[in-house]
């Protein structure tokens, strides 16, 4: 018996599938879901950490300077086939930036920095694939948030995953100049 493959998605399709409370998205093209979970006040608490440090540091930048965001923006890491995912937390470059249209609500290419920001919901494999799927588009970097252990993993491409815990410092060098957090800070105001 012959297996009837599954046609490739692209992000246009992506989006006009229906609004009907499931999490969706693109890896080569192959579609992915599950159902819409609401993030707890741990998680959401990280992301505005996470992403107001990445923006303050982003602010002490000369022009141009990148642009940072957060709340799962969409993009669109690779065409033919596409891959498209809401990142928690990203930086993109000043290069990145500047290859945006007002054609698309989608952020086009890799960004520099991606933050996952782990929920209890999310499978292991996901956040695996997600994590190839970042570092072969050409993402720089990385961090896998775990908030239950707090610890921090880093990727980067060609690199062995370094984890880092809330004694330890991040580094966005070389591809963010001057950027260093502790770890600690990331979860500044969790209850």
């Amino acid at each position: 018996m012959n297996a009837v493959a599954t046609p490739l998605l692209t992000a246009e399709q992506l989006s006009a599938l229906p609004d009907d409370g499931m999490d969706r998205w693109l890896i080569r093209g192959e579609l992915r879901e599950q159902p819409m979970t609401y993030r707890n006040r741990t998680h959401s608490r990280v992301v505005i950490q996470v992403a107001t440090i990445v923006n303050n540091w982003l602010s002490q930048q000369p022009e141009p300077r990148g642009w940072a965001g957060t709340g799962d923006a969409g993009c669109r890491l690779t065409r033919n086939p596409d891959t498209v995912f809401g990142v928690d937390v990203l930086y993109i470059s000043p290069a990145i930036v500047a290859q945006q249209t007002n054609t698309t609500t989608l952020i086009e290419g890799a960004p520099t920095l991606a933050v996952e920001v782990m929920s209890p919901s999310d499978q292991q494999e996901d956040i695996n694939d997600k994590s190839d799927a970042y570092l072969d588009a050409g993402t720089s970097l990385v961090w896998l948030v775990n908030c239950h252990h707090r610890i921090v993993t880093v990727l980067r491409p060609g690199a062995k995953a370094e984890a880092f815990d809330i004694d330890e410092e991040l580094s966005g060098e070389p591809h963010m100049p001057g950027f260093r957090v502790k770890v600690l800070d990331l979860f500044e105001g969790v209850i």
